[in-house]
């Protein structure tokens, strides 16, 4: 969960970051005096992440400097839309403006390529998600994003859900033990809260891990016919989530076989920053 306490935190360490010893550009150049007013504009159409992050930026160096956004988290914008203007002693508004463009266009980027997903799934009952696939130390920001784009979040690390693959199966059924029975004595010592979710790259798996009354079955990399196979096995017993292969091209066909959720590395992984500017103009 992005809370007011962690954006402060890696905000603080990124203005660390980039200006360890202060701002000795703008400390010569600019005169302590002057103020500034910012405008960010959109070079293009999207979807609107970050605004508490951006804020935070300017906020973090200066408290004395105002930021007005005019947008709001999760909703669309135009190319040349104002979405937010900064006013304040033009230093620090100077020392903040590189910080404050690399965190909301790289979260713009993710909600926006969300979005497109989202989009390609409408009409059919599944849900876009994400995965761990995030930048380390910025994963509370990007599946921010995600959700500000329509989708939802997956596990949020390794000690929310058991998730069992095909490396843990191995060692599970080591021996010649039996899945469905080794898996029945992993659900029972796990807490209520606690979720079992095992991946399956073949359509005769299915029915053992289905036995064992699994909460989710992954189809990981399966074709669209064994997918709706998949589909027909299960019969709604558990949440059916499909991995792999998944695109912009894709999605929409794997959305169709009837699977309840799809996960998407790309989300994080692959998003572009956004091209958003920040207009200076100092007094």
């Amino acid at each position: 969960m992005l809370t007011q306490e962690l954006i402060n935190q890696v905000v603080s360490a990124a203005l660390k970051e980039d200006a360890p010893n202060g701002d000795v550009t703008s400390e010569h150049l600019i005169p302590s005096d002057a103020t500034a007013v910012a405008e960010l504009a959109a070079r293009e159409p999207g979807v609107f992440s970050g605004a508490e992050v951006f804020i935070a930026a300017f906020k973090l160096t200066n408290a004395s400097v105002q930021v007005e956004m005019k947008i709001k988290d999760g909703e669309k914008f135009e190319k040349g839309q104002l979405l937010a203007v900064v006013t304040g002693p033009a230093r620090a508004v100077l020392t903040a403006e590189r910080i404050g463009l690399n965190f909301v266009q790289r979260m713009c980027g993710v909600a926006t390529l969300t979005a497109a997903y989202v989009a390609k799934v409408a009409g059919t009952k599944a849900k876009i998600l994400d995965t761990r696939k995030t930048t380390p130390g910025l994963r509370a920001f990007e599946r921010q994003a995600v959700v500000n784009g329509g989708g939802r979040n997956h596990r949020f690390s390794l000690s929310d859900m058991v998730m069992a693959k095909d490396n843990h199966l191995a060692v599970l059924t080591r021996g010649g033990k039996d899945l469905t029975t080794e898996l029945k004595r992993v659900r029972a010592e796990l807490p209520a809260n606690i979720k079992l979710e095992v991946e399956v790259d073949r359509l005769d798996q299915i029915t053992g891990v289905l036995a064992a009354e699994v909460d989710i079955i992954m189809l990981d990399n399966f074709s669209l016919e064994d997918l709706r196979k998949g589909v027909e096995l299960i019969a709604g017993k558990c949440v059916v989530e499909a991995s792999g292969g998944v695109n912009l091209e894709t999605v929409g066909e794997i959305a169709k076989t009837g699977v309840d959720v799809i996960s998407v590395g790309a989300l994080t992984h692959s998003a572009r920053a956004l091209d958003l500017g920040l207009d200076v103009k100092i007094n």
